[in-house]
């Protein structure tokens, strides 16, 4: 049987290699689950190809270093389930790390940092 990580692979593979026409619209959810942290930097470069092609990529995700790269950041909660759905944060990952009552925003500023400096 395949790990959790391969069979992620597979399945992005799967979807990914398939022809874009330039008006693709990607709807991922947590992509990231599974994968080594060399494997979400692959991915990450092939989802801006995407971009740059015209495509418009939509990701579900919770890994701050794929937040940290998005063109535009939406930051639902504040809590899950019943407590959530309320959009908390939106913009730039700056924009929502600017944001005080964002707990995606809290974490995402010490990433941002960690990565400048």
């Amino acid at each position: 049987t395949l790990s959790g990580g391969e069979a992620q692979r597979i399945k992005l593979t799967k979807e990914l290699s398939k022809r874009a026409t330039g008006k693709t619209l990607y709807i991922l959810d947590e992509p990231t689950t599974g994968l080594h942290f060399a494997d979400i930097h692959k991915l990450l470069e092939v989802l801006k190809s995407l971009r740059d092609n015209g495509n418009t990529i939509i990701i579900i995700e919770h890994n701050l270093d794929v937040i940290k790269s998005a063109d535009y950041v939406i930051d639902l909660g504040p809590e899950g389930g019943d407590g959530g759905g309320k959009i908390i944060a939106s913009g730039t990952p700056e924009k929502v790390a600017g944001t005080k009552n964002s707990f995606t925003g809290k974490y995402l500023k010490k990433v941002l940092k960690e990565s400048k400096g």
